[in-house]
């Protein structure tokens, strides 16, 4: 370590370099459970120096793990096998925001809610939303390909990733993509390092596109008495060719966890709640939530709410945002997984769950963006007792076949990281994992790249 604090001084200046372990910890961990402590945490300012460390870490055979701002929920950022964490903190400004030609490029370190502020303010629009917005980073978001409710309608961080500026762990600096609407010279690197966890490259820049802002949005709020109610309502909407900008799902314990906080009358006997946002032109959305609010009825909503009034509507959205941590009410633990199937299946996904639930006696919470059929499925547990743990980690499995039994996926949003890479082979077969691995020995020679994770 001496030798490593020698040679980073000569090109970082001291004050961006942690050795102590007390500040190390801060670095050991994301939203996953487990600790993972750091050799050291480096802070780079420019491109120059990323470039710089990754040679450095090449040449020594150092590990050297890249990190936003620690929110994944997959262990995609802990350095697992020690090393030098790169974090982007000090890399953290939006460098342009073209209003002629919609894009923006920012540096990674750009807190996504800042972002999407900024960049309404030139009347424009940034639409990708994890529930984690006003604290992750836009580096760590293009990571893992992030998501959130607003995908059903606008899609997910790669559809909004148009070029990348990365630095490979044997220091060359790259620029990928374009900055126009269309572009096809070449491999699409930029889509292959979007989504990678920062296993192949570490990204330095990105130019994201943007959309005009729409000149309005209406929220509303549907009780049902059944999960199978609810989901079937989904279903009819997507069918009538409607796709409302948001279309979000809360179950039974999904709603008792948070029911306080709703400031809402809530109907006895709701078993399960959606939460459906439109946006556009004024008569556009008064007219789609109509008929969104016809078909919940006729498929035995108790009652439809308009949040007429913002104080009412932000409301709505901090306790959606703020259930995955607030589950813990429940118990000391939880198994956090995100699964996606087709749309039509949703149904299907609920009962499963619902029989693991019967049949283990666990307390098993689901919600999510049902729009796209993305499921955050949580186990919630104290891992300390070992059948109870064990009976979670079984349910677990057994759930994720049945998900790629339905022809879905095993991570919508969250990546692969470490929890999930046990369960790869359930989804990739042996000459599809075969082949990302002569993938990563092309990008990362010296396999030095956020070693343990994905493959």
């Amino acid at each position: 370590m001496k030798k490593i604090s020698d040679y980073l001084s000569n090109i970082i200046p001291s004050k961006n370099i942690l050795f102590k372990k007390e500040d190390l910890y801060c670095y050991s961990y994301d939203s996953k459970e487990g600790l993972f402590m750091p050799d050291c945490v480096i802070f780079p300012e420019s491109t120059f120096e990323v470039s710089k460390i990754l040679k450095f870490c090449c040449e020594k055979k150092i590990y050297a793990v890249p990190r936003g701002a620690g929110t994944g929920t997959t262990g995609g950022s802990v350095p697992l096998k020690g090393g030098v964490v790169i974090c982007f903190s000090k890399m953290n400004k939006i460098l342009e925001i073209n209003s002629l030609d919609f894009y923006a490029r920012v540096q990674p370190g750009v807190f996504t809610g800042d972002f999407q502020r900024e960049v309404l303010k030139h009347k424009m629009f940034y639409p990708p939303d994890p529930a984690s917005s006003d604290f992750c980073t836009l580096g760590g978001n293009i990571a893992e390909c992030a998501g959130g409710p607003k995908a059903v309608k606008y899609g997910v961080t790669k559809d909004y990733v148009m070029g990348l500026e990365i630095v490979l762990p044997t220091g060359e600096i790259i620029h990928t993509g374009v900055k126009t609407v269309k572009g096809v010279t070449g491999y699409d690197i930029t889509k292959l390092i979007t989504g990678s966890e920062g296993t192949l490259a570490v990204i330095t820049e990105a130019v994201l596109k943007l959309l005009p802002a729409p000149e309005s949005s209406k929220t509303m709020i549907s009780f049902f008495p059944s999960m199978s109610d609810a989901a079937k309502s989904v279903s009819k909407i997507i069918q009538k060719g409607l796709i409302p900008r948001v279309l979000e799902y809360m179950d039974h314990l999904s709603i008792e966890c948070v029911k306080d906080e709703i400031k809402l009358d809530l109907p006895e006997n709701t078993k399960a709640l959606l939460i459906i946002e439109s946006d556009g032109k004024k008569d556009f959305i008064e007219s789609e939530i109509k008929e969104i609010e016809n078909i919940c009825k006729k498929n035995n909503a108790f009652t439809v709410i308009s949040a007429e009034d913002e104080e009412v509507r932000k409301s709505i959205w901090d306790v959606r945002k703020s259930l995955s941590s607030s589950l813990f009410k429940y118990g000391p633990h939880k198994i956090n997984e995100d699964i996606v199937v087709p749309r039509s299946k949703v149904p299907d996904v609920v009962s499963k769950i619902e029989e693991l639930q019967n049949h283990t006696g666990l307390s098993m919470v689901s919600f999510g963006h049902a729009g796209d059929g993305n499921i955050h499925f949580n186990i919630i547990l104290d891992k300390t007792d070992k059948i109870m743990h064990e009976k979670a980690v079984k349910a677990v499995g057994e759930l994720f076949k049945y998900v790629i039994f339905l022809g879905g996926t095993l991570s919508g949003e969250h990546g692969i990281g470490i929890s999930k890479k046990d369960y790869l082979h359930l989804e990739i077969d042996r000459n599809q994992r075969d082949l990302m691995r002569r993938i990563k020995n092309a990008f990362d020679p010296c396999h030095i790249l956020n070693p343990g994770k994905i493959i």
